[in-house]
């Protein structure tokens, strides 16, 4: 099954990261492509001016009729009026999971996986490979600014892609090489426990047909295929090891070796030891696909990072303000942390939406111990995304949990003009929810304010 069958294709929730990725995908390769979202954004605009049509409404009546293929999200509910119509009218229906793994079938697929670092690893790693002049396809999991796209389109044999854990998704793919980054409990609505996600990792694994990269700490239960190779990664351990790592402004510096293969005086442009992470593994697939050093070096000193992943919005002497998708409770802690190191005496103010009321009932302990690091804390309502509210779980389990003393409960139609009475040093918005929406109107506020103080 090629993708080119399809010529009329139809997405419901066309204006996710990743099913955008998707359709710009069958874009490229000359099919009409149609979809649904519930809100407009930046994003959304953009997949209309490239050529598609989106609307905002549940309405079967704005579904063309020639429609021969619906791509949906997992997060889609079954009770949505146009994902019913298609069911009941038995087109061909197909995850974005699925359609992913048909797309890779024929290609040298490269999965990232992970409950953390999957999108900086795949955005890094793709910026390498187009450096090296290794041609790539690349589904993305944000908007690379190197590429200002979640798609990168390629004619090589190799293709870059997320290989998500949520509804086991990354079940449908068949990689020939994966990286594994994390495996952090997460989204146990779906699998109930710790021990399922893990073994749901090890699935994966399984069906990685040449090499896994994977953090040295993972639990990972090892396959006794004498054709699957294993290779760890960390920073001062696993195979592939960072080293001699330090925090040089603007940049990171590091060493970087696997056996007797050193590439040594590494300048990389992203904050924090977990981004040295996510760049050793990527220089681990890339030096296995003939990556020079020297296109390394030149690779990851030019790379210019992901929209909402650690995103300066303001870089000024005296106001600092950063945008974060930490959305999970060591997200958080890295994220922090890396701000802590790059400004260690000045106070750190952030803004968090927590995201699904699921996961806040799971880790809300661990969003308070995070949240405990900073020097001020402006916490939100939960953004709820595919979920109805769950009895008894609110910001407050967070709030309360909390031990430090300057934080605030507010909503966020509030937040403005609460930054407004705020004198702010570094501002940091952190969650995966619409807070992303509210980061231009953050900035002009910021800015303002501060014209007004000084």
């Amino acid at each position: 099954m090629s993708s080119l069958s399809y010529q009329h294709i139809y997405f419901i929730g066309i204006g996710g990261i990743g099913m955008s990725a998707l359709a710009r995908y069958f874009r490229l390769s000359g099919a009409k492509v149609y979809g649904y979202d519930k809100v407009e954004t930046e994003l959304t605009k953009q997949l209309i001016d490239e050529g598609m049509h989106v609307h905002y409404n549940e309405d079967i009546s704005q579904i063309p009729a020639e429609i021969d293929l619906v791509v949906y999200t997992p997060a889609i509910p079954a009770s949505h009026l146009e994902l019913q119509y298609f069911k009941s009218n038995e087109y061909l229906l197909m995850k974005r999971a699925e359609v992913l793994g048909w797309i890779s079938k024929d290609k040298k697929a490269i999965g990232i996986a992970g409950t953390h670092g999957k999108t900086t690893t795949s955005a890094i790693l793709t910026h390498i490979l187009k450096t090296a002049d290794i041609d790539c396809t690349a589904f993305l999991g944000g908007i690379a600014a190197n590429f200002d796209s979640n798609f990168v389109n390629g004619k090589g044999d190799w293709v870059v892609m997320e290989a998500d854990e949520f509804d086991r998704s990354f079940l449908h793919l068949h990689p020939q090489l994966a990286v594994i980054t994390s495996m952090d409990a997460d989204h146990l609505d779906i699998y109930g426990d710790v021990a399922t996600m893990h073994d749901s990792f090890n699935a994966f694994a399984e069906q990685v047909g040449e090499a896994l990269i994977h953090h040295a700490s993972l639990p990972l239960k090892k396959s006794n295929r004498s054709s699957m190779q294993y290779i760890s990664y960390g920073v001062n351990e696993g195979q592939a090891n960072a080293y001699n790592v330090e925090a040089k402004a603007p940049h990171y510096v590091f060493d970087w070796k696997q056996d007797d293969d050193v590439i040594d005086n590494i300048e990389f442009t992203l904050p924090g030891q977990h981004n040295v992470l996510n760049a050793t593994a990527a220089i681990a697939v890339a030096r296995r696909l003939g990556a020079s050093a020297t296109q390394i070096r030149t690779a990851l000193l030019s790379f210019r990072g992901i929209k909402r992943r650690f995103e300066y919005i303001i870089q000024q002497k005296d106001l600092i303000y950063i945008d974060d998708y930490a959305h999970h409770p060591e997200e958080l802690k890295m994220a922090i942390m890396a701000a802590r190191e790059l400004y260690p005496n000045r106070k750190i103010m952030a803004i968090f939406q927590p995201h699904l009321y699921s996961r806040t009932n799971d880790f809300y302990t661990g969003f308070a111990q995070a949240l405990d690091q900073l020097d001020q804390v402006i916490l939100l309502d939960i953004y709820p995304a595919r979920e109805r509210p769950i009895k008894g779980v609110s910001s407050r389990l967070i709030y309360d949990k909390m031990q430090l003393k300057n934080k605030i409960l507010v909503k966020k139609a509030d937040v403005l003009s609460l930054l407004s009475s705020q004198s702010v040093e570094v501002c940091m918005t952190l969650g995966a929810g619409d807070i992303g929406a509210m980061v231009t109107a953050i900035k002009t506020q910021l800015l303002t304010a501060k014209k007004e103080n000084n």
